[in-house]
């Protein structure tokens, strides 16, 4: 099994980085880049490998480690020190603001992350110290953090918010084989209506125009009857009459199965429509 070199984790690339600060942009700067690239590619593989069991693949790792190391070998200065000091933490900070912006399951704001560390550290402590028992309060990770209570109700739940739960999961205490997804909305009552309207127009097709109107007037506009013979220019019982009429031509077609739910049997003469 081949040991592992230093020098091939952090290369002698000083003199690199002198010419690559003195190269104008051209074909030749590409290169140079290219080369310092390859030359500390290892070692940003190595930074990687540190956070490849925080649920990310180690591939996704290694390309965002390879552009904070680019990042870092277009920012270095080298009279600055040595290249790997600078480039460390510029990679690793990529990691990390890689972890903070896209592997959260629900997006909550910075704030509300920069919170969740500070309860997260502050709940660990303080479960810690000796003769410290069961959860800390609110009282008291706010005092040991310096936030509000209010902060640190934020902080609190933004600690539920990295992952998040699969619909598909049994609830809380169900020994029914219930999923969460069982426990969440509700039946929505416009459906019903808009059933109820499809249904309805079948028999609004077989009355006349007044009729139709009647109904309108009656059942949209909230018209009493007595205005809708004023409107209509008929008697009131009348307007009475047409109505119940009306409704009950609606409702006996609305009763009737709908002929795309009929089972058509083919005919000779149809088959030649």
């Amino acid at each position: 099994m081949a040991t592992h070199r230093p020098y091939d984790d952090a290369p002698d690339t000083e003199q690199m980085f002198v010419r690559l600060a003195a190269t104008p942009a051209g074909r030749e700067r590409e290169i140079l880049f290219e080369e310092l690239v390859k030359a500390w590619l290892p070692m940003a593989n190595r930074l990687a490998r540190r956070f490849r069991d925080k649920g990310e693949h180690l591939q996704d790792l290694e390309q965002v480690a390879a552009i904070g190391l680019m990042k870092a070998i277009e920012r270095y200065d080298v009279r600055r020190g040595a290249f790997q000091a600078y480039a460390v933490p510029t990679i690793t900070g990529e990691l990390r603001r890689h972890f903070r912006d896209h592997t959260w399951d629900v997006r909550v704001p910075r704030r509300v992350q920069d919170l969740r560390n500070k309860v997260r550290v502050a709940r660990r402590d303080l479960m810690n110290r000796p003769g410290h028992d069961g959860e800390p309060s609110v009282d008291e990770l706010a005092a040991h953090t310096g936030l509000t209570p209010g902060e640190v109700r934020d902080g609190m739940e933004a600690l539920q918010s990295y992952s998040a739960l699969s619909l598909d999961a049994g609830a809380d205490a169900a020994e029914d084989g219930h999923s969460l997804a069982d426990t969440l909305g509700a039946a929505e009552a416009g459906y019903d209506l808009v059933a109820d309207r499809e249904a309805a127009k079948a028999g609004l097709r077989k009355l006349s125009e007044r009729e139709r109107t009647i109904l309108y007037l009656r059942f949209f506009e909230d018209m009493p009857q007595a205005r809708i013979a004023e409107v209509v220019g008929i008697s009131q019982m009348h307007v009475s009459r047409l109505i119940h009429r009306s409704c009950a031509t609606v409702r006996a077609h609305a009763a009737r199965p709908s002929r795309h739910h009929r089972t058509a049997r083919p005919t000779a003469e149809g088959s030649h429509a």
